[in-house]
């Protein structure tokens, strides 16, 4: 199953509220994302037969490993980023609000480069 940009942010989503809290439900992700419960549940649900979340009996959500796998590398795009734009004058949010559009299209190839060059500024 090949995961649209609206996939990865779910999935991202679940991610950070799972940092935060190891019991996730449905309910936090719409009230995280701002979305309505039938749209997330929708989204669980094919995220759930696409082998990215499972859902226990109490309704609790986790990621899979692949689940797992495609939230980190988001993630790490997110923040890698949000602190690159930062540091060129961007202002936080901003800054935030642009990586996260970025994250979806940016290539492997330039992300490692951005990566290598914010890390050389450090």
């Amino acid at each position: 199953m090949h995961l649209q940009e609206s996939g990865e942010m779910y999935l991202e989503s679940i991610y950070v509220l799972t940092k935060k809290s190891n019991s996730v439900r449905s309910i936090d992700v719409c009230e995280y994302m701002g979305y309505s419960k039938p749209s997330v549940s929708r989204a669980i649900g094919l995220l759930k037969s696409g082998g990215y979340v499972a859902v226990d009996g109490e309704g609790y959500l986790s990621l899979t490993q692949e689940g797992k796998d495609v939230a980190q590398k988001i993630y790490e795009r997110h923040t890698m980023l949000t602190e690159m734009l930062v540091r060129l004058g961007v202002s936080k949010e901003v800054a935030a609000e642009d990586a996260c559009k970025i994250e979806h299209v940016i290539s492997d190839e330039t992300v490692a480069a951005i990566k290598k060059y914010v890390s050389d500024c450090e």
